[in-house]
């Protein structure tokens, strides 16, 4: 009987990298997990690797989150299927072009702010009522260490991300009178395809696996959790 037993999570971004581990991580403590992206073999490999690992298996759904119609149908379908959430994770997200701000394509500007922020807010406007009909409802969304300071050439992905936290500090405190703990964690430099990209010389040996930044979501996912509206920071 893991921590999560019983419970229900939403994991978006979870075919690869950090969502897939934390989805992972989740089932393995005994929540039934929910995982979405778009890549169809990537979340077969992770429900492959729940099962492997003695989870039951997972529900997924294929789901591009720019298309955010079909945001408002997965959350009617899980309703109707399963009548509650408990754990929302909002994990997915691009990275930008790393140029400088005049340089930046307006496709790729929309593309990174639709999926860093607007997807995830309306994540939360589609989610919120099923996440109240828990008895210990958890949000968490990952941010990055970009909005601790200005950083060059970061462009779309760092406001985005500033954006994020923004709103879900907000939702929190809009919530701050009820059951519902929403948080932010910023898991740090983890060997992701999405890290190769922007450090292409850097020796992912040398960085965590996605696997290893996981206890902080079970912690922050747990009924246990009092804290809300907090950076969660993993060094």
């Amino acid at each position: 009987m893991g921590v999560l037993s019983g419970r229900i999570a939403l994991v978006t971004g979870a075919s690869k990298g950090i969502g897939a581990a934390v989805a992972e991580r989740l089932a393995r403590e005994g929540a039934h997990v929910i995982a979405t992206g778009r890549d169809v073999k990537g979340l077969e490999a992770c429900d492959d690797a729940i099962r492997a690992a003695g989870g039951a298996k997972a529900t997924l759904v294929p789901l591009n989150l720019m298309e955010m119609d079909k945001i408002e149908l997965v959350a009617t379908t899980i309703a109707q299927r399963f009548g509650r959430l408990d754990i929302l994770v909002g994990n997915a997200g691009v990275l930008s072009d790393l140029t400088p701000l005049p340089h930046v394509s307006p496709e790729d500007w929309h593309k990174c702010i639709s999926t860093n922020l607007t997807a995830n807010w309306q994540l939360i406007r589609c989610f919120d009522a099923m996440l109240k009909l828990s008895d210990a409802p958890r949000a968490i969304f990952v941010t990055s260490g970009v909005t601790k300071r200005p950083a060059a050439y970061w462009g779309p992905y760092a406001v985005s991300k500033s954006a994020l936290e923004a709103m879900v500090k907000l939702y929190a405190a809009e919530n701050d009178m009820s059951a519902l703990r929403v948080n932010l964690i910023d898991p740090g430099a983890v060997a992701t395809r999405m890290r190769a990209k922007a450090y292409p010389g850097e020796d992912a040996g040398t960085l965590p696996s996605p696997a290893q930044v996981t206890d902080l979501f079970v912690r922050l996912a747990s009924a246990e959790t009092t804290e809300t509206g907090q950076v969660f920071r993993v060094r």
